[in-house]
């Protein structure tokens, strides 16, 4: 097969995601490049023709270890050989028992009931449907209201839709959306003269705090996306918020809600993102935490909600109409949980998180010479992340970007004027090396 061939039939039945199809098919500057992949394999992907991609941002964020990874790979066909999947409403089985488990001791068992979806704003729907719920349960049924921060986003869904604050996903369903209140962002480009990271962040708590004082009785739950605001454009804050958020919403009874579908599994530098909040006199847990992306190695659609003892005690009772009457068809999906318990034995083997300081390291290295590029602003990181803004009007910026990294091997998506870099864990110092040459060498194209 030719990449010609499958384009053609790909162009004419498959609606592609997040994507204006036209631009499939323009020519010249707004066009957008359908790249037909063929295989994977470590951190590149290839196609019909031969070509190959490094895979710069990890394939939406959910590819961890590489593209077809060996152990994750043998995880799975002994899984195949004794059980695909089996209803979890009556039903339980091994994968999804020892995932729970290990998600839980991995919060210290702060976080110890977990609840299965298959994606990201499932995962956040629940999450705000227990919150209201388990509210409703004890008696505060005012408490129906959510708070999000400026620029958040946390899913596409309806009810996810209500807690993203970015235009382009959420206007065109505002009739349909009953949307949260929004606080100002603690991201740290928006530092005054001679402020810190950290002053940012106390200037965001003090109008949230103005904002729970006025309404708190009517507040559910504030969410949250730890330290980076990812599809917002790459925003990063100071941990100083989620302290001061955190005791904020104990003051007023707000539920935290931590969503770390992007932020988590070691994309930030620690497992959790919200763990760098805490201290050792001070120790930091959300009421809700939701997982997904890169939990189960970027193989197969799995969300996780875990939640606390407390919440999971408003639900309990003799009245089925007080229970949390949510599903999935494949919830707790046993191929799905067994990929994300092979991606934690990696973790645990490999002392991932520890090699990616080192690997953090070279990926700043590999980019310090944007600094000196006069189009480039904000150039950040956290942990195995790092963004850039591009000072320019082009409106097809991305576009142009994109086409430029393609043709010098990687799969480097903008995200508007902000490029970014978020690999998967196995990047070795050849391929942060042509990282850095494609994206400073894309941006030079892009410009012209």
């Amino acid at each position: 097969m030719r990449n010609s061939d499958l384009l053609q039939r790909s162009l004419k039945a498959v609606w592609h995601p997040c994507t204006q199809m036209k631009q499939h098919t323009d020519q010249g500057a707004g066009a957008l490049p359908l790249i037909p992949i063929s295989h994977g394999k470590g951190v590149w992907l290839h196609d019909f023709d031969g070509k190959r991609y490094l895979d710069g941002i990890s394939s939406w964020w959910v590819n961890l270890f590489g593209h077809c990874n060996p152990r994750i790979n043998a995880a799975l066909r002994d899984q195949l050989e004794q059980l695909e999947h089996v209803i979890l409403a009556g039903c339980t089985h091994r994968p999804v028992v020892e995932l729970s488990e290990r998600l839980s001791a991995l919060t210290g068992g702060a976080l110890g009931h977990c609840f299965y979806a298959s994606d990201g704003a499932s995962a956040t729907e629940i999450a705000l449907k227990m919150s209201f719920h388990s509210w409703r349960n004890r008696g505060r049924e005012k408490k129906q209201d959510f708070l999000c921060l400026e620029g958040s986003y946390h899913g596409e869904t309806v009810g996810a839709l209500a807690v993203t604050d970015v235009a382009i996903f959420r206007d065109a369903y505002a009739p349909l959306i009953r949307p949260a209140a929004t606080v100002p962002t603690p991201d740290a480009r928006r530092a005054r003269d001679g402020e810190t990271p950290a002053d940012v962040a106390r200037r965001a708590a003090a109008a949230l705090e103005q904002h729970l004082e006025r309404h708190h009785e009517s507040i559910a739950a504030l969410i949250v996306e730890p330290l980076i605001q990812c599809a917002g454009g790459m925003a990063m804050y100071d941990p100083e918020y989620l302290r001061l958020a955190r005791a904020l919403c104990d003051r007023y009874e707000v539920h935290l809600i931590c969503d770390e579908i992007a932020v988590g599994c070691g994309r930030t530098g620690t497992f959790f993102a919200h763990e760098q909040a805490a201290s050792e006199n001070h120790p930091f847990k959300p009421d809700f935490l939701c997982l997904s992306k890169g939990i189960s190695g970027g193989y197969l659609p799995l969300s996780i909600v875990l939640t606390t003892d407390a919440v999971y005690e408003a639900f309990y009772d003799d009245a089925t109409a007080r229970g949390f009457l949510h599903s999935h068809s494949y919830t707790g999906n046993a191929l799905a949980c067994r990929a994300a318990l092979a991606t934690l034995d990696i973790f645990d083997s490999d002392q991932v998180l520890e090699g990616n300081k080192g690997r953090a390291t070279k990926l700043a290295a590999a980019l310090r010479p944007l600094n000196e590029d006069p189009n480039v602003r904000h150039l950040r990181q956290r942990g195995m992340i790092l963004a850039f803004d591009v000072n320019t009007d082009d409106p097809h910026f991305s576009r142009r970007f994109y086409r430029a990294a393609l043709e010098r091997e990687a799969l480097v998506r903008p995200i508007g004027n902000t490029v970014y870099l978020m690999p998967p864990y196995i990047v070795g110092d050849e391929d942060i090396a042509h990282l850095g040459q494609a994206v400073t060498g894309a941006l030079a194209a892009a410009l012209v």
